[in-house]
C-alpha cells in the first residue's frame, strides 16, 4: 500500500454523518471525523502518542509533515460546505394553513426560529436556516435531501443554487496548505451514534435482523472505541492508552496468565437450614456495564512499598489477605484460592476488604499491603461511556429492540475483554483496567450476597459476575426487571437440608 493509500482508505471510511471539521485545530478535525488517535496513527505509520503530541504542541517534519497535512486537508475538504450569502431573514409568520410549504416539517404549536448562521438539518445534515422546536430543519421539503416527496410547483422555474463541497485536494508534491474554511458541525450524541449504527446495519441488510446483528457484533470493538472517544470529548482527564506496564501485569507465557488475582466468586453453601427449600437463582443484569463505574488509574502505574492505602490512587496491590471466618454463610471476598499467602489483587478487591474490615461491618481484619503499583485515579473516568451504553440498553428494552440490545452488550463486554493483551483492540492497552473492571463486577456481586444475607435471605450460591442463589422472599430485597439495577429469575429448584445441591 502506498504512502497515501492508507490515508485515502481512512478518509473514504469517514461518512458525511461523522461531522464537519473546524479550521486550524488538529484535534478538532480528527474528533469531528469521529476518528481515534490510533486510527490516524495507523494510517500515518506512527504511534498514538505521536499523534497526541501533534495535537498538543509538536509539529511533524519531512514526509510525515506532508502526509499529516494531506490528511488534515482531506478531512476539512471532505465536509466543508460553502453557503451562499443570504439576505437578512424576515421574521417568521405563523402559518395560515397546515399545508403551507413554508412550514413543512414543523408540527402544530412548534416554535420556529430563524438562524443567522445556518446549522445542519437533523434530517439530512445539510445547512438549514431555521430551527423547529429546538432542532435545525429545512422548512421547505424541496431543500431537504432526506425528503423524497416531489418539489413544489414554485421550484419548477429552477432549483435554488448551492455550491457543492470542494473536492479533496490532490496529493501534495510539497508542503500542504492548512485546513479549509469554517464548516458546520452535525449535532449528535453517544446514544445517537449507537442508533445510527443499528439503522445503517438494518438498511444494509434490508431489514434482516440476524444478518444486521451479526454485522454489528463483528464491529463492536471499534465501535466501542469510537463511542469512548465521543464520550471523552471535553473530559477533564486524558486517557493514557499505552502506558508502561509492570511485569506482574504481563503474561508469564504466551498462553498463560499474569499474576493478578481477580477474586472471582465460585462458592456454594455446604449446609442448608433444616427442611426442604425453594431456591431461586437470580441473574444480575449488566454486570460488566455496572462495573465500568470503578476507580481507574489515569496514567502510568508507579511503584510504592510500605505505604498505607491512598484512596486518591488506584492500581494493583500485593497483600496478605485476612482470615475469613464466615464461609458457612457467605463466600470469601477473595474467591476460592488454592494457595495461601500474599497475592496481587486489584483496587476493587482491596477496597472491598478494607470496607469489610471497617467499623460498619467488622467481618475481618484489614489486609496487610506490602507494595503497590498505582496512579492518580477517578471513579468517573468511563462514566459518560457507561451512561451512554446504559441509556441505549434501556431504550432497546423498552422498545423490544433485540438488535440494539445485543449490539450494546457486545460493545461493553468486548471492550472489557480486549483492553488487555489482545490482537482485536490495538487502540487501548490497559490490562490493569481490564482486571480492575472484572474485579469490580465480582465485588458488586459479593455486596449483593451480603445485602441478601443482612436482609434475612439464605445465600446458597454465588458464581462469576451475575449468578446469585437465595432462599426466601427475594423480591422484598431486590427489584425485579431487566434494568441494570434490577435482577431477573434465571432458575428455581428445590434443595434439602444438609446440602446446597439441586434436587
Amino acid at each position: 500500500m502506498g504512502d497515501f493509500d492508507a490515508i485515502d482508505s481512512l478518509l473514504a471510511a469517514v461518512g458525511p454523518e461523522a461531522g464537519l471539521p473546524a479550521p486550524g485545530v488538529r484535534r478538532e478535525l480528527r474528533e469531528q471525523a469521529r476518528l481515534s488517535k490510533a486510527q490516524v496513527a495507523r494510517a500515518l505509520g506512527v504511534s498514538p502518542s505521536t499523534v497526541a503530541g501533534w495535537e498538543d504542541a509538536r509539529d511533524p517534519s519531512g514526509e510525515l509533515r506532508t502526509r499529516y497535512a494531506y490528511l488534515l486537508d482531506g478531512l476539512a475538504a471532505k465536509f466543508a460546505v460553502e453557503v451562499q450569502e443570504e439576505p437578512e431573514p424576515e421574521p417568521v409568520q405563523e402559518p395560515a394553513a397546515a399545508d403551507d410549504a413554508s412550514t413543512a416539517g414543523a408540527g402544530e404549536g412548534d416554535d420556529v426560529e430563524s438562524l443567522a448562521v445556518p446549522e445542519p438539518c437533523v434530517l439530512c445534515g445539510q445547512p438549514a436556516g431555521s430551527r423547529v422546536a429546538g432542532f435545525a430543519q429545512h422548512l421547505d421539503p424541496a431543500d431537504c435531501h432526506a425528503v423524497t416527496a416531489p418539489a413544489p410547483a414554485s421550484e419548477a422555474a429552477g432549483p435554488v443554487a448551492r455550491k457543492e463541497a470542494p473536492p479533496r485536494p490532490p496529493r501534495p508534491s510539497g508542503r500542504s496548505h492548512g485546513p479549509a474554511g469554517r464548516a458546520f458541525q452535525e449535532p449528535s450524541g453517544p446514544v445517537d451514534l449507537i442508533g445510527r449504527a443499528v439503522r445503517a446495519a438494518l438498511a444494509e441488510h434490508e431489514g434482516d435482523v440476524d444478518a444486521a446483528t451479526a454485522a454489528l457484533l463483528k464491529r463492536a470493538i471499534p465501535d466501542a472505541m469510537r463511542l469512548l472517544d465521543e464520550t471523552r470529548k471535553g473530559a477533564r482527564y486524558d486517557i493514557v492508552a499505552h502506558p508502561w506496564i509492570p511485569d506482574i501485569l504481563k503474561k508469564q507465557t504466551s498462553r498463560g496468565a499474569d499474576q493478578i488475582w481477580e477474586a472471582r466468586p465460585k462458592w456454594t453453601r455446604h449446609e442448608l437450614p433444616p427442611g426442604r427449600h425453594e431456591v431461586t437463582a437470580l441473574d444480575i443484569n449488566g454486570a460488566y456495564l455496572s462495573a465500568l463505574k470503578t476507580h481507574l488509574p489515569l496514567g502510568q502505574l508507579e511503584h510504592s512499598a510500605g505505604l498505607a492505602h491512598d484512596r486518591r490512587r488506584a492500581g494493583v496491590h500485593l497483600i496478605t489477605p485476612p482470615a475469613w471466618e464466615h464461609e458457612a454463610v457467605l463466600p470469601n471476598p477473595l474467591g476460592q484460592r488454592d494457595e495461601p499467602g500474599p497475592l496481587w489483587v486489584t483496587e476493587p478487591t482491596l477496597r472491598l476488604l478494607l470496607r469489610l474490615s471497617g467499623p460498619k461491618y467488622g467481618l475481618c481484619a484489614p489486609p496487610e499491603i506490602h507494595e503497590s503499583y498505582t496512579s492518580g485515579a477517578t471513579e468517573n473516568l468511563l462514566e459518560k461511556f457507561r451512561v451512554a451504553l446504559k441509556d441505549a440498553r434501556d431504550a432497546a428494552i423498552t422498545e423490544n429492540d433485540e438488535v440494539t440490545l445485543e449490539y450494546v452488550k457486545a460493545m461493553y463486554s468486548k471492550f472489557v475483554s480486549t483492553m488487555g493483551e489482545s490482537n482485536y483492540n490495538r487502540e487501548l492497552y490497559r490490562p490493569d483496567w481490564m482486571h480492575i473492571i472484572r474485579s469490580q463486577a465480582f465485588a458488586n456481586l459479593w455486596m449483593k450476597a451480603l445485602k441478601a444475607h443482612d436482609e434475612g435471605l439464605a445465600v446458597v450460591r454465588a458464581m462469576g459476575t451475575d449468578e446469585l442463589h437465595v432462599i426466601g422472599d427475594w423480591r422484598r430485597v431486590f427489584a425485579e426487571g431487566r434494568g441494570v439495577t434490577e435482577v431477573k429469575v434465571k432458575d428455581a429448584y428445590t434443595a434439602a437440608a444438609g446440602t446446597g445441591e439441586e434436587e
